[in-house]
């Protein structure tokens, strides 16, 4: 992947420009303060955690999250706060006041793009964690190149059809990559409904697999958030080697 492109579509974590052009750090981005602690304290902390050798895994991983929305947003923070070095934000929309009661969005970011106002976010909760962000839609005809030098794909999309199609890319196009998505999250059920099953080697699907917003009509950030830490944690075990 070319080490130099457009910021809002993503860029490296030392040649990061504002819409101004001007260069910043990942910590300093939409305003963030830069922490008074240092990268490597942050890589100790989180280390005496998690363990020297499985940090260092962490910090080499490449995850692309496709989707920002109660999954997306909910994986991309808890993957952050766990060290994971490279983070690539991938959505089109924008913050809208109904995401609020399960999406990592607060009220004044109503109308951001949603990989801007994440990737802000991200930069406070985990400086050091570098981070692309992508406006964009993603479609069979742009995913290549959009997941690119990722070495796992969350699907964390809302529709069936857009779930299918980056599923189905990825396991036909991506053999040598680890793609986890979500089914069923909907509704007012019991927690220890939503599980993570391996369906294939390097595929994995976390949710309940039967509950629909459309048919419910309700959605709750417990479950949302509870299926997102599934995807999280699948991704965590991938690299841990745990699976």
């Amino acid at each position: 992947m070319e080490e130099n492109f457009d910021f809002y579509r993503g860029a490296p974590h030392d040649a990061q420009k504002n819409e101004k052009g001007e260069n910043f750090k990942n910590s300093e981005a939409f305003g963030a303060r830069v922490p008074s602690i240092t990268k490597e304290e942050m890589f100790s902390a989180l280390a005496s955690c998690h363990g020297k050798e499985l940090q260092e895994k962490f910090s080499r991983a490449r995850v692309a999250v496709c989707g920002l929305g109660g999954l997306g947003s909910n994986i991309a923070l808890t993957l952050a706060r766990a060290g994971i070095g490279r983070l690539r934000l991938i959505d089109f929309d924008t913050v809208a006041l109904t995401n609020l009661n399960r999406q990592q969005y607060a009220a004044c970011q109503i109308g951001m793009y949603k990989a801007d106002a994440l990737r802000q976010n991200l930069a406070a909760a985990a400086p050091y964690v570098e981070c692309e962000a992508y406006r964009e839609r993603i479609t069979a005809e742009n995913a290549r190149e959009l997941l690119c030098g990722c070495d796992i794909i969350c699907e964390a999309f809302d529709g069936a059809e857009d779930k299918a199609m980056l599923v189905n890319f990825a396991l036909e196009n991506f053999p040598e990559k680890y793609i986890t998505s979500s089914s069923g999250m909907a509704g007012m059920k019991p927690a220890n409904t939503i599980v993570t099953r391996r369906v294939t080697k390097r595929f994995y699907l976390c949710g309940d697999g039967e509950s629909d917003v459309d048919i419910t009509g309700r959605i709750f950030p417990s479950r949302v958030a509870l299926c997102a830490a599934h995807q999280a944690h699948a991704v965590l075990e991938i690299i841990a080697e745990n699976f």
